[in-house]
């Protein structure tokens, strides 16, 4: 009984030590392994053995991650307090480095993310946070990917979501694109009437070259005159007229 029961115990420590010895790794996982402590190399997909007590694994995913960095309180250049969220793409291309330069990587990225948040967006303006965003979304990730290539992570994108602005700020705002909506209609309202002025000097500088245009002009008056049917027609009598009649009379 004593030796049945002894090589029950060996079985089932036999069984317990296979598997720890065995590991699957899925296609985008890798296994870094540690030899009594010591790192040796990084392992998979597939299957992979270990020498138990001897070797552990840490396994390290591949994918890409979303990180989602929560609303950050910023202050402008010009001294606007917003709150800006933003989501991070970032993926582990070392999974050696991920595991021995930082201790939790994915923490890391994420503190590293809000720091760069603030610091990046606090030297623009508001007007630029609102119309630059593909600008301050590269600026951002080019900071993050040379601070986290040393953890062995590549941050591939970055996007910033929202800009929220206070009440009074958004008021402030709609009175200034109110004011220059007003200031662009003045300006084509001036234009339009320096154009004009000019279309009318160059009309009457060719009447005056003219005399006999003036005549027409009387004429085609006339006739507009005559399709609205009013009862009172004033006839303009054109001034060479008048002194063509004037220098008759003298005459006779």
């Amino acid at each position: 009984m004593i030796a049945l029961f002894v090589v029950l115990v060996l079985a089932v420590l036999a069984v317990m030590l296979l598997l720890q010895a065995i590991r699957i790794l899925r296609e985008y996982d890798r296994g870094v392994v540690f030899t009594l402590g010591r790192y040796t190399g990084v392992k998979g997909p597939g299957l992979i053995l270990l020498i138990p007590i001897v070797q552990q694994m840490v396994k390290v995913s591949l994918r890409t991650v979303v990180l989602d960095v929560p609303s950050q309180d910023v202050i402008s250049r010009d001294n606007v307090s917003v709150k800006v969220s933003a989501v991070v793409y970032f993926r582990v291309i070392d999974p050696d480095k991920a595991i021995i330069q930082v201790q939790d990587f994915l923490f890391a990225t994420s503190q590293l993310s809000q720091t760069t948040l603030r610091s990046v967006l606090g030297k623009h303006e508001l007007d630029e946070m609102l119309a630059e965003r593909d600008k301050l979304n590269h600026d951002v990730r080019e900071i993050l990917d040379s601070q986290t290539v040393a953890w062995g992570v590549k941050v591939a994108n970055v996007e910033i979501k929202h800009v929220d602005i206070n009440e009074s700020m958004v008021r402030a705002i709609a009175r200034q694109a109110e004011a220059e909506r007003a200031r662009r209609a003045r300006v084509i309202n001036a234009q339009g009437e320096r154009q004009a002025a000019d279309t009318l000097a160059e009309a009457a500088g060719v009447l005056a070259k003219q005399p006999g245009a003036m005549q027409l002009r009387y004429f085609s008056t006339l006739q507009d005159i005559g399709v609205d049917k009013n009862t009172t027609v004033v006839f303009p009598l054109p001034i060479e007229m008048i002194e063509g009649l004037s220098r008759r009379a003298s005459k006779t």
